[in-house]
């Protein structure tokens, strides 16, 4: 059996009128609306037409970490196509950062073996494009980061990716599996999940997952296992956008200067 593996993200957005948290490093969490992040659709649908079109046993594990309210994405993963879902959650998970993310991740590649990881280019609220290649890394497998194209049959020793590069250039890539792979907006089109197929999924079985299971320590994730961290969040002020004019040398000396008043101020 091939296994594929789909990280996913509860992601937020924030509503018209929003309140950073009291102790500013945060929004609100009742300011916020939360969806299945835009680019993990593309990365379950991929996974899933890589399913479709096999003549061998394919299972697409749609997995995330986070809180019990992650438990509806997942539902809409496995709405859309997922045969499993699976949720890492520990208190000390809180406050992680996207390569602590990748770290717990690691552990569930691990756990899982799939022959592919494939994973969005990058979430939609922070828009970091980290955790993916955080993850290869943590693994040590090869990888394609902002995937438009992906030949890949179930059981392949290899796949072929063709990704985006900067000025709308593309490249073909042949990628050894097991391999973890970015999917970038447009690589398919994703499905809508049918009636049915969400009632079918509202009674399906979500595994929980804690810290020791993948055999990862408290200090490995959260902010003791972070190398970064939010320290604060301010909503800009109006009115200070300015446009520069004049010769690149001008601008240049423009934007110097203000730099300069900015660090004086």
């Amino acid at each position: 059996m091939t296994k594929i593996l789909v990280p996913v993200k509860r992601v937020a957005a924030l509503e018209d009128d929003f309140r950073i948290r009291e102790d500013g490093r945060d929004v609100d969490p009742d300011d916020l609306n939360h969806d299945l992040n835009e680019w993990d659709t593309f990365s379950l649908e991929q996974a899933v037409l890589i399913k479709e079109a096999a003549s061998s046993e394919v299972q697409v594990v749609a997995a995330t970490v986070g809180p019990e309210e992650c438990d509806e994405v997942l539902r809409a993963c496995l709405a859309k196509g997922a045969d499993r879902a699976l949720r890492v959650w520990d208190e000390a998970i809180a406050g992680s950062d996207p390569i602590a993310i990748a770290r717990i991740l690691a552990g569930v590649a691990r756990r899982e073996e799939p022959a592919l990881v494939l994973a969005g280019a990058q979430s939609s609220d922070h828009g970091q494009a980290t955790t993916g290649i955080a993850l290869s890394a943590a693994l040590d497998w090869p990888h394609v980061a902002v995937v438009t194209g992906l030949k890949y049959g179930a059981g392949d020793a290899r796949a072929t990716v063709t990704r985006e590069l900067e000025g709308g250039v593309m490249q073909d890539v042949d990628v050894a599996c097991p391999a973890v792979l970015t999917i970038q907006l447009g690589i398919n089109k994703p499905r809508y999940a049918s009636l049915r197929a969400i009632k079918q999924a509202a009674g399906k079985p979500i595994e929980v997952l804690g810290l020791g299971e993948l055999g990862l320590a408290g200090d490995q994730v959260g902010e003791a296992g972070s190398a970064s961290r939010v320290r604060r969040m301010a909503i800009p002020e109006r009115g200070r956008a300015q446009m520069i004019e004049g010769t690149a040398q001008q601008k240049a000396a423009r934007l110097a200067q203000i730099i300069r008043e900015f660090r004086a101020a």
